[in-house]
């Protein structure tokens, strides 16, 4: 385990444990998250932990052109049931985000110290939303970091009111993403859900050369 200094330092990805738990401590400041996510680390804790650094071998990522939609999912896009803006309210999505009941967690991992160290990184461009809207009402949506110059999306929780909301903004997201030349999105972690979308498993080593 390693504990950080207030310097802006991170130990290699291949020292984490084989959970992926790399370091303890540390900020949420600009630059170490900068720092974080263009080494392949993401913060990752509940409100009464200490701030917790995860790099899991292996990685959940996307290729967008492997992209899986259903012929369900094909049909709502189509009669295009959603609408789908992005950027115009990432407060709104980081927090309910938040809020959303999840079944297999107890709490909310995105904290009030999460989510305005988000909302700076989103003042300067780099931390993005999407959102997902039905007769005016937000529904949905989803955010995450956005690594331009390295053409990578890092994926980081999406939440829906209404069923197939998320899901819909996710799949515009990727094909958006898909028309720019993005190689991949970053997904962290498996989920049945990101599996069914074409996300799956690699290598650390793999992830991290695309960094």
């Amino acid at each position: 385990m390693h504990i950080l200094s207030k310097e802006l330092l991170f130990p290699n990805p291949v020292q984490a444990s084989p959970e992926g738990l790399l370091a303890i401590g540390g900020d949420l400041s600009i630059e170490r998250l900068l720092l974080a996510y263009n080494s392949g680390i993401f913060p990752w804790y509940s409100e009464e932990e200490p701030i917790l650094w995860w790099s899991p071998d292996p990685r959940m990522v996307l290729f967008p052109e492997e992209l899986k939609v259903s012929k369900s999912m094909k049909q709502l896009l189509k009669k295009e049931v959603f609408q789908v803006t992005y950027n115009t309210c990432f407060e709104r999505v980081i927090e309910n985000c938040a809020k959303i009941y999840r079944p297999d967690q107890e709490d909310t991992w995105i904290t009030l110290e999460m989510i305005e160290a988000y909302k700076g990184l989103h003042r300067l461009g780099i931390a993005v939303s999407v959102e997902v809207w039905k007769e005016d009402e937000l529904v949905g949506g989803l955010y995450g970091i956005d690594l331009k110059d390295k053409k990578i999306f890092c994926g980081e929780s999406m939440f829906s009111k209404v069923s197939n909301a998320s899901k819909y903004g996710f799949i515009c997201l990727v094909e958006k993403l898909k028309q720019q030349d993005y190689r991949l999105i970053d997904c962290q972690v498996h989920t049945d859900h990101l599996e069914s979308l074409g996300a799956k498993e690699i290598d650390r080593e793999v992830f991290l050369s695309y960094l």
